[in-house]
């Protein structure tokens, strides 16, 4: 069969032969024991339903074996025999060009060189999936290649529960992931509905098709290194970021340093996910023995130079035996999966990574037991880090949060609303200040056509757009815009690309759309093919996390979760073409409710409408919100956007008079 043959079969009628478990590939840790004997046989039911009833009989011992095996059913046996990547949109089969793109999309999140556990369909964070197994892919992507411009799919966790009659201007995908009732959302409840098959963790950009790569947080982390240096006035140059974690997100962090220009040591337990970094070139060498790593590190910033350094090891190791060194560490921080962290999102000291996966599928008990006396160990060593000058922020991945669950001292003497940890977000100090208050955040796009000669056009077009607008841009936003054009002048040349033809860069409303129609009008001239426009759902409206993206709001309303789903209401009915929202997401599940969409450009009238109506919204949505908080970037920020677009009007605070009060 031919691929599109394959893509419009879904779920093949006659069986496929068993696969085997391939070792080389990086799989999902072991999920804990969690169903009861009458809840197994549910799991069974749930998974059979997606077969003819004369498959059952083959298929129970099967998928009985690996809910026993790994805890899920995955339904390996169905994974496609084609190569997983994201392919030209004109290799896709089906009757709506904006179905292709959306089918471009999924593939890309589950590219073995993208997706973290590719085999089990999880892009990144250790449980951010696109699916919870293949069944519903299969199914997804067929329902895909039958859909007409007035047909929307809904899915539900995964599943897609099917095509239903709308219209052109309709969406045509909606995604939910996560959405349980509030009081059914501790991470148990996670590990029973997921083992179930009836909820998944959608992560951020996992289960919302606009993962593209570790190039979105490189950009976000790079951006995040430089303002954290001038946050505490010191050149890049000869300075040292201490961080960990090498996973789908944090992998990002070396190539981050080494764009910023400072010596970074980033530390992993994982071998196999040590290699592939490498191997991609995000971290220049791999050290695994921590006298080595510490002459290594003396040596480099004598030197001044721009080296990544993975420590094939536990980070709590390094931040203590720099300590006892005294080699000064200038930025600190942690970027492994602490929104997970009983499951293989964070790996206790004193044990190998082995026997710590041993334990956490066998022992879960003990294992979180381990996981919270080193939490207060890392703590403890970068208490003293900090005491000798170490700027250390959280960079929410909930490693705060967790410390303080565990009884680490990490709490603030003097808490304020808002400010109970004695360490910032990165949020709260750099980006949300910075950058989200303005409305800049993570704006992205990737070429349909799949060329690289399309990617270094749009690349020429962004940065005319932004060099034109920083021509006229007012000083508040001077530095934001500097950052971005520098960004991706350098963007080809730091090989940033893995998977689709993607980019993203920084950008307000106004450069959003603006971008957004140079990109259309290229398209509709011949210059380039289409352009799928989206974002990180860690952005200026997208996401309510009170200890990330909305920790810098101060008025009480931080664990309100009005403004995400405000933005996917919005994005629907102004022009997105496929909108998400998820429960869970970068900090864990139930304590984040995230937002995201895609918008295809095809050069037409009616996509200039849409996406000046929905990019305008996606982006200003957000600022009100933290306009009416009284952030004081945000009422710039807002006061500035009612005068270009006579149409919005937005309620702005009174600042009351604090010797009143």
């Amino acid at each position: 069969m031919t691929f599109k043959e394959q893509i419009q079969q879904g779920i093949p009628s006659v069986l496929p032969q068993i696969k085997p478990y391939e070792l080389a590939i990086n799989h999902a840790p072991k999920r804990k024991e969690i169903l009861t004997h009458e809840e197994k046989t549910l799991a069974l039911k749930n998974a059979l339903r997606y077969f003819e009833a004369k498959h059952h009989g083959e298929l129970i011992p099967e998928f009985k074996e690996e809910l026993e095996k790994y805890g899920r059913i995955y339904m390996y046996r169905f994974r496609p025999d084609y190569e997983m990547k994201a392919r030209p949109i004109s290799e896709y089969p089906g009757k709506s060009e904006q179905a292709k793109a959306i089918m471009l999309m999924i593939q890309n999140n589950l590219d073995y060189a993208v997706a973290q556990h590719p085999h089990e369909l999880i892009t990144y964070g250790g449980n951010g999936a696109v699916f919870s197994n293949w069944a519903q892919y299969l199914l997804t992507m067929q329902y895909l290649s039958e859909m007409t411009d007035e047909q929307t799919l809904t899915m539900y966790s995964g599943h897609p529960m099917g095509l239903f009659p709308s219209h052109k201007e309709a969406p045509r995908v909606v995604v939910t992931n996560g959405m349980v009732i509030p009081n059914y959302s501790q991470p148990d409840d996670w590990e029973k509905m997921n083992a179930l098959g009836v909820s998944q963790y959608g992560q951020m950009t996992a289960g919302s098709y606009m993962y593209i790569g570790p190039q979105g947080i490189v950009h976000g982390t790079t951006i995040t290194v430089l303002n954290g240096f001038r946050k505490i006035k010191k050149s890049p140059s000869g300075g040292l970021f201490v961080t960990s974690g090498l996973g789908g997100m944090s992998g990002a962090q070396p190539k981050a340093g080494n764009i910023a220009g400072c010596v970074t040591v980033c530390a992993e337990v994982n071998p196999k996910i040590t290699k592939i970094r490498h191997e991609q070139g995000w971290i220049n060498e791999i050290v695994e023995d921590i006298n080595l790593l510490v002459a290594h590190v003396r040596k480099a910033l004598e030197n001044k130079e721009v080296i990544s350094i993975a420590y094939l090891g536990n980070v709590v190791d390094v931040w203590e035996r720099f300590d006892e060194e005294n080699l000064h560490i200038d930025l600190g921080s942690d970027q492994t999966s602490l929104h997970n962290p009983w499951a293989g999102g964070y790996y206790p000291t004193q044990l190998t990574f082995e026997e710590a996966n041993e334990m956490m599928a066998n022992n879960p008990e003990q294992f979180k037991k381990e996981v919270q006396r080193t939490l207060r160990q890392h703590a403890a060593a970068i208490n003293k880090h900090t005491a000798k000058g170490t700027y250390f922020f959280d960079y929410g991945n909930a490693f705060l949060l967790e410390a303080s669950r565990a009884g680490a001292d990490v709490m603030s003497k003097n808490p304020t609303l808002g400010r109970e940890f004695k360490y910032p977000s990165y949020v709260q100090d750099i980006m949300g200040p910075m950058c989200f208050d303005y409305g800049f955040g993570p704006f992205r796009w990737v070429c349909a056509s799949g060329k690289p000669e399309d990617l270094a056009k749009t690349d020429q077009i962004a940065c005319d757009v932004l060099e034109e607008m920083k021509r006229n841009s007012p000083e508040e936003t001077q530095q934001q815009m500097a950052d971005n054009i520098q960004w991706i002048k350098g963007a080809q040349e730091n090989k940033l690309v893995v998977g689709s033809q993607a980019r993203i860069l920084y950008a307000d409303a106004e450069g959003r759309v603006k971008i957004a129609e140079a990109f259309n009008k290229a398209i509709a001239n011949g210059e380039i093919g289409t352009v799928v426009l989206g974002r990180d759902h860690h952005d200026v409206s997208g996401t309510d996390s009170p200890y990330r993206e909305t920790s810098n709001i101060y008025d009480g309303s931080r664990f309100t979760a009005d403004m995400a789903i405000h933005n996917v209401i919005g994005d629907s009915f102004r022009g997105a073409t496929w909108v998400s929202i998820h429960n869970g997401g970068g900090v864990g599940w139930g304590e984040v409710i995230n937002g995201g969409f895609g918008m295809v450009l095809d050069g037409s009238k009616e996509a200039s409408k849409r996406l000046a109506s929905m990019l305008f919204w996606d982006v200003n949505n957000g600022i009100s919100r933290r306009s009416w908080a009284r952030n004081e970037g945000a009422v710039f920020a807002i006061k500035r956007a009612m005068e270009t677009q006579p149409l919005l009007k937005v309620t702005i605070p009174n600042i009351v008079d604090e010797s009143l009060l």
